[in-house]
């Protein structure tokens, strides 16, 4: 067997295009959206729902309908603090991919910089 030339590059599976590809600038955007958006108008929208939720059921009081309202108020209120949860998962885990690429990117630079050549062509 041959070889009569190289793959032509590119990083990827048979020659194509880079598998990787990262942008810290915008996980660290998608984490501050998150925090500045996201999560105080979800706080927000919950607040209001369960006030809305308890005036409809004090409307209702001495019905079954004050109680499924009571009902309905509880699990919205489990569901909010899952997805306030989820969303502060998510702001942490973009924020840390970020750094750690970029981490990853600074190092790499770092060591491809100290290498130097073993060839004796540079002494010409």
């Amino acid at each position: 067997m041959r070889l009569n030339q190289l793959d032509g590059g590119g990083g990827g599976a048979a020659g194509g295009a880079p598998d990787l590809a990262t942008a810290p600038a915008k996980k660290k955007a998608a984490a501050n959206t998150i925090e500045t958006e996201l999560e105080p108008n979800t706080s927000k929208a919950a607040t209001w729902a369960d006030a809305a939720t308890t005036e409809a059921a004090g409307g209702f009081a001495g019905w079954a309908t004050a109680a499924g309202l009571k009902t309905v108020g509880t699990t919205w209120d489990k569901q909010v603090r899952t997805l306030l949860a989820r969303l502060a998962s998510e702001k942490t885990a973009l924020r840390g991919t970020a750094d750690a690429f970029g981490r990853q990117e600074t190092d790499t630079r770092a060591r491809l910089a100290g290498v130097q050549p073993t060839s004796r062509i540079g002494q010409y």
